[in-house]
C-alpha cells in the first residue's frame, strides 16, 4: 500500500511538473520572449518618466481586473470540483458553475466598463494625467476583454488542456509585441517614406498610448480565440451558487489585490510620495519599473507555478487526502526558486544588458525584490490551507495585514530611501504573510512542510551570492574573470545541494 501511494504521488507530481512546464511555455517563456523584446526596445526609445508612465497605468490595470473578476475564476475552480460526481456534491454540474461564473462577470464588466468610461476625463486628473481620459478609455477597455476571457481561460485550466492555453497566451503576446513595433517603428517609418495613410491612426506625440493600445488588441484577439468556449454556456444563472462563489470569491480579492500592491505598486507609490514634482517622480518610477522587471524570471515562476498548481490542488483535494504531495511540492517550489535567485544574480552583469543604460542604476533593489518573490511563491504554497477548507476569509484577512504593511512602510520611507522603500516593503510583506499562511494552515489543514530544507536552500543561493560578490574583489577587474569565478562558485553549489537531496529528488522525480 505504501509503495502504491508512494508511486502515485511521483506520478502526481509529474503531471504537476508538466503542466507547469507547458504552462511556463505562455507565462514564463512567452513573458521572458516579451521582456527580452520589449523591455530592453522601451528602455531605450522612451525616457524615464515615460517609461514611468507605462508601469503606473500598468498597475492600475492589474489592480483593476482583480475588482473585474473578483477572482471568479477561483471561485469556478472550486465548485467545479464540487460538482465532480466521484465528490459527492451533485447539486450542480459543471455547465451550471461555467455558466453562472461567465454570466456574473459579463454583467458586472458591461457595469464597470460603461462607469469608467463616463468618468474618464475625472479619472484622467487624479491620476495626474489631464486632458489623457484617452489613457483611460483604453486600459479600461483592455481590463474588460481580459475579464470576459478569465473564465474560459480557467475552464482550459480545470479541464487540463494546457497546450490550447499555451497557444493561446503566446499567440497574443506574439502579436502585442509585432503591433508596439508596429505603432512606435513602423508608422513612423511609413510617414517618412510618404505613407500618409497611417495618419489616420498614428499620432506621434502620443507614442506612449501605443503601447497600450497594442495590448488592447492582442487583449481582443485573445478574447475572440476563447470564444469558441461560450457555446458551453447553458444560460443558466444560479443565484444562490452565485452567492455561495462570491462568499468563497470575495476574501481572495482582498488577496490579490494585496499581491498586486506589493508587486506592482512601486511605480505609482512614487509618483504620489517621493516628494518631487510628478515628472521627477515617474522619473524614480520608471527607473525602479526597469529594475524590477529583471526580477519577471523568479516572478513569472512564481505566476506559472500557481497557474498550474491552484486547479491541481483542486483537483487533488477531491480525490485523495494525501498530504505528503502539497509538502513535496512546497520543497519543489523552493529549490527552484532558490536557483533562479543564484541565476539571476550570478549572471547579473550579462542580463542588466537587456536594460538602458540609464535605468542601471537601480539594480541595487534587484536581490531585494528577487527574495519578496521567493516568499511570495511560499506563500501560494502554504495558503492552499484555507482554500481547500472553504475558510477563504483568512486570505483577506492576512492580506489585508500585507497591504498595511506596504502602504505605511512606502508612505514613511519613500522620501528618504527612494526606489529602494518599495523593495523592502515587498520584501516585509510577502515575509509577514507567508509565516502568517504557514501558521494559519498547521492550524486548518496541517501539512508536514519541509521548513528547515526550504530555509537551506534559501540561505545557499543568498551565501552563494556573498561569495560572489567577494570573488569580484579577488579577480581581475573583467568581467570575463567575474563571470568564470561565479561560475566555480554555481558549480560548486549544484554539486553542494546534489549532494544533500539526492536522495528526495530521487524518490520525487525518479520513480513511476
Amino acid at each position: 500500500m505504501a509503495i502504491a501511494l508512494s508511486l502515485s504521488r511521483m506520478a502526481l507530481l509529474k503531471k504537476l511538473a508538466g503542466e507547469t512546464a507547458i504552462y511556463g511555455l505562455s507565462s514564463i517563456l512567452g513573458r521572458v520572449v516579451n521582456w527580452i523584446i520589449l523591455t530592453p526596445y522601451l528602455t531605450r526609445v522612451f525616457l524615464r518618466e515615460e517609461y514611468g508612465i507605462v508601469n503606473d497605468l500598468y498597475f492600475w490595470i492589474a489592480l483593476l481586473l482583480v475588482v473585474f473578476t473578483y477572482r471568479m475564476e477561483t471561485a469556478f475552480f472550486w465548485f467545479a470540483s464540487r460538482s465532480r460526481k466521484d465528490s459527492g456534491d451533485e447539486k450542480y454540474d459543471q455547465d451550471t458553475v461555467f455558466s453562472t461564473a461567465s454570466l456574473a462577470i459579463i454583467g458586472t464588466t458591461l457595469a464597470l466598463t460603461g462607469l469608467l468610461f463616463y468618468l474618464s476625463p475625472q479619472i484622467a486628473i487624479w491620476l495626474k494625467y489631464p486632458g489623457r481620459a484617452d489613457y483611460v478609455r483604453i486600459f479600461t477597455l483592455i481590463i474588460a476583454f481580459d475579464a470576459l476571457a478569465a473564465i474560459p481561460f480557467a475552464k482550459l485550466r480545470m479541464a487540463s488542456r494546457p497546450l490550447r492555453f499555451a497557444a493561446i497566451k503566446l499567440g497574443a503576446l506574439a502579436l502585442n509585441i509585432l503591433l508596439v513595433f508596429f505603432f512606435l517603428e513602423g508608422c513612423p517609418w511609413l510617414l517618412a517614406h510618404g505613407y500618409d495613410v497611417v495618419n489616420s491612426i498614428y499620432n506621434p506625440e502620443h507614442r506612449i498610448a501605443y503601447v497600450f493600445w497594442s495590448n488592447l488588441l492582442a487583449s481582443g484577439a485573445s478574447l475572440l480565440w476563447l470564444a469558441p468556449l461560450y457555446r458551453d454556456l447553458v444560460w443558466r444563472f444560479a443565484t444562490d451558487l452565485w452567492r455561495s462563489m462570491l462568499n468563497y470569491a470575495l476574501p481572495l480579492v482582498i488577496a490579490a489585490v494585496a499581491g498586486i500592491v506589493n508587486q506592482l505598486a512601486g511605480p505609482t507609490l512614487l509618483k504620489n510620495f517621493a516628494g518631487g514634482s510628478t515628472l521627477e517622480n515617474l522619473d524614480l518610477g520608471g527607473l525602479y519599473g526597469a529594475a524590477a522587471k529583471l526580477a519577471v524570471l523568479m516572478n513569472l515562476f512564481v505566476q506559472a507555478f500557481n497557474y498550474a498548481a491552484e486547479p491541481f490542488f483542486f483537483r487533488q483535494s477531491a480525490v485523495s487526502q494525501d498530504k505528503i504531495i502539497y509538502a513535496d511540492v512546497a520543497r519543489a517550489f523552493a529549490l527552484v526558486g532558490s536557483l533562479a535567485f543564484i541565476g539571476i544574480m550570478f549572471y547579473l552583469e550579462l542580463i542588466q544588458i537587456f536594460l538602458g543604460e540609464d535605468y542601471r542604476e537601480g539594480l541595487g533593489i534587484l536581490p531585494i525584490l528577487l527574495v519578496a518573490n521567493f516568499f511570495l511563491g511560499l506563500f501560494y504554497n502554504f495558503s492552499i490551507g484555507y482554500k481547500l477548507t472553504d475558510q477563504t476569509r483568512w486570505a483577506g484577512y492576512i492580506a489585508l495585514l500585507g497591504t498595511i504593511i506596504t502602504l505605511v512602510f512606502n508612505i514613511i520611507f519613500i522620501p528618504s530611501m527612494n526606489i529602494y522603500a518599495p523593495a523592502w516593503a515587498s520584501l516585509i510583506c510577502f515575509f509577514t504573510m507567508t509565516v502568517a499562511g504557514y501558521w494559519l494552515t498547521r492550524k486548518l489543514w496541517p501539512v508536514d512542510y519541509k521548513l528547515g530544507r526550504m530555509v537551506y536552500y534559501l540561505l545557499m543561493a543568498l551565501g552563494g551570492w556573498g561569495l560572489t560578490l567577494l570573488a569580484a574583489e579577488l579577480v581581475p577587474d573583467q568581467m570575463a574573470y567575474r563571470l568564470i569565478a561565479n561560475s566555480i562558485i554555481l558549480f560548486l553549489l549544484l554539486g553542494i545541494l546534489y549532494k544533500t537531496e539526492v536522495n528526495w529528488l530521487r524518490k520525487a522525480l525518479g520513480r513511476a
